[in-house]
């Protein structure tokens, strides 16, 4: 049996395996499962059930608590866009003051770190050597 194909999944494991590497311990990196991929009756009765505990439309894939802030890691694959309630998550905790990075690439993420002052266990590269990050498609 071959296992699917799941890039974004993929690339999910590999940034919180490096973000649990290059946080400090104290860090609580966090995915919250928001959505039910069950077809049908029973998928859409579980997720009206999810929705009425507190589930968010459009949260963020990733939250990461370090140092006093809050950054939120959206993943996409490199031809992936935003559905509207996840840029209304963004406009939302923006508005509040937290971060928000879209995230691509391993790098992508690393580099969200830097660039919302999370201070990491790895030497920091230097800014005018690391290519500007979009925080919006």
């Amino acid at each position: 049996m071959t296992r699917r194909r799941t890039p974004e999944a993929d690339l999910q494991r590999a940034v919180v395996t490096a973000l649990r590497f290059s946080l400090p311990k104290t860090a609580i990196i966090h995915h919250c499962a928001n959505e039910v991929t069950e077809p049908g009756p029973r998928g859409a009765k579980r997720q009206a059930i999810l929705v009425g505990m507190g589930v968010h439309p459009g949260f963020a894939d990733l939250m990461v608590l370090c140092d006093g802030r809050v950054l939120f890691l959206e993943l996409k694959t490199p031809r992936g866009r935003l559905s509207p309630a996840q840029a209304g998550f963004r406009d939302a905790v923006q508005a509040q003051g937290f971060g928000w990075a879209l995230v691509r690439t391993l790098d992508d993420a690393l580099g969200a770190l830097a660039d919302h002052g999370l201070t990491t266990r790895v030497a920091k590269q230097d800014t005018a050597q690391r290519p500007a990050r979009r925080t919006a498609p």
